[in-house]
């Protein structure tokens, strides 16, 4: 029996720390945005899933077809949300069950990393590697990792954490709860603490104009804003900011041995500023520089829309299917 139009539309929506991203696919070409919108991310579980069903009518109206969920954080073989340090108050979220039952669809969940990393896989900047890591730069930090053609889970669903990875156990605190984790110095929030710390030691006085005069508002694309406009000082906390990236690149590269990395989230749309000098720190923290390949370093095809691809992608390949353990 053919599906009706509806049916053969998925819905895939993004979830991050500060806004939900949502998209309409066509199953015929899932990677073709129908339409698109978006809603700043509710606090706690029930406003959660009330804000997903209200980003869910917003974009396909009286619709049936499956939705796919990507949340920052753990989701393991049941589609239950366990933790989530950039997502407040939402823990043990059975929320595949529970936002399944509120708009009578099928739904799938998965990390939203893991999510991007589908469709840049499937046919975006990681299509025809085997072997990779995709990487997303946002609020936090997510990833993916691609072995054998493969999206690998680890044995509960956790796997693709790079974020969390210990890099300095007296740096600043995490909302994981722990102290130094990477995405501290190399998210989009992690260019924004560099930036207030500088700013606050009276050397980014061009940045703090941007800010509104207030160096405590200083923000990550201040600092860009200010980079792109010359400003010597501002590029200086780039720099630094590129090291702590570069450093974590360099310990993924040294663990999983990737054909490609590929770069996403929010703060990757200044690829222009970043993403060479990315490209030129990673290979001197990689393990035998100059006895092996250089990696490249691409930034994600479909941007910030690529996690909700992603979604919309699980959703209409897990449709009407019992949700199991990732490989």
């Amino acid at each position: 029996m053919a599906a009706s139009a509806d049916q053969a539309r998925a819905v895939g929506i993004d979830i991050g720390g500060t806004k939900m991203l949502g998209v309409v696919v066509d199953a015929t070409d899932p990677t073709a945005v129908i339409a698109e919108a978006r809603l700043a991310t509710p606090v706690g579980a029930a406003a959660l899933v009330d804000g997903i069903a209200e980003l869910v009518e917003v974009l396909d109206p009286g619709g049936s077809g499956p939705v796919g969920l990507g949340i920052p954080g753990l989701i393991d073989g049941g589609d239950v949300f366990r933790f989530g340090a950039n997502l407040p108050g939402v823990i043990d979220l059975a929320v595949g069950e529970v936002v399944g039952t509120r708009l009578g669809r099928p739904v799938a969940a998965d990390n939203d990393a893991t999510c991007a990393t589908y469709a840049e896989f499937r046919g975006g900047a990681g299509a025809g590697w085997s072997d990779g890591i995709l990487l997303t730069l946002g609020t936090g930090i997510g990833g993916g990792i691609v072995v054998g053609g493969l999206v690998r889970h680890g044995a509960n669903g956790f796997a693709g954490e790079p974020g969390h990875m210990l890099i300095d156990p007296s740096g600043p605190p995490c909302p994981c709860g722990r102290r130094g984790c990477w995405e501290r110095y190399a998210s989009g929030s992690g260019l924004g603490r560099l930036g207030r710390d500088a700013a606050l030691a009276g050397r980014l006085d061009g940045v703090v104009d941007l800010a509104g005069g207030e160096p405590e508002g200083v923000r990550g694309e201040h600092v860009i804003a200010a980079v792109r406009a010359g400003d010597h000082d501002a590029s200086l906390v780039l720099d630094e900011f590129v090291w702590w990236v570069a450093a974590g690149i360099a310990n993924l590269v040294d663990l999983l041995d990737p054909g490609v990395v590929v770069l996403g989230g929010g703060v990757i749309e200044a690829e222009d500023v970043l993403l060479p000098r990315i490209e030129g720190a990673v290979p001197d923290q990689v393990l035998a520089r100059g006895h092996r390949p250089v990696v490249p370093i691409v930034a994600a095809h479909f941007g910030e829309r690529a996690g909700a691809i992603g979604a919309a992608v699980l959703a209409l390949e897990t449709a009407g299917r019992p949700p199991t353990q990732g490989t």
